[in-house]
C-alpha cells in the first residue's frame, strides 16, 4: 500500500481547511487555479504511466480539493511527489 508523504498530506488538510473558509465568490474565482494543478498532474501522471492525457472533468467546486486529493494521491503511485507540497504550499498561499 501506498502512503501519502507527511508534508503532502499536511499540505492537502491545510488545502482542505482553507477551502472551506472561503466565502463562495473566492471559492469560485479559485477553481481555475484548483483545476490547472488537478489537470496539471492528471498529466505527469498519464505521461509517467505511458498513457494518453485526458482532459479532467469540471466537477464544480463543491468537488475541486476531491479531484485535487485523488490527483495528488495517483502522483505519488507514480513517483511524482518529489515537488508535490511546494506546489500545494504555492496553491493555498493563492487562495489567502
Amino acid at each position: 500500500m501506498i502512503t501519502v508523504p507527511d508534508p503532502v498530506r499536511i499540505e492537502l488538510e491545510r488545502l482542505d481547511g482553507r477551502w472551506r473558509q472561503l466565502p463562495l465568490d473566492q471559492a469560485l474565482r479559485a477553481v481555475p487555479a484548483v483545476r490547472a494543478l488537478v489537470q496539471a498532474l492528471a498529466d505527469e501522471v498519464a505521461a509517467a504511466r505511458g498513457m494518453p492525457s485526458a482532459p479532467v472533468p469540471d466537477l464544480g467546486p463543491a468537488v475541486a480539493l476531491d479531484q485535487l486529493r485523488v490527483m495528488a494521491f495517483d502522483a505519488v503511485q507514480a513517483g511524482l511527489d518529489h515537488l508535490l507540497a511546494e506546489r500545494l504550499a504555492d496553491l493555498r498561499r493563492t487562495l489567502a
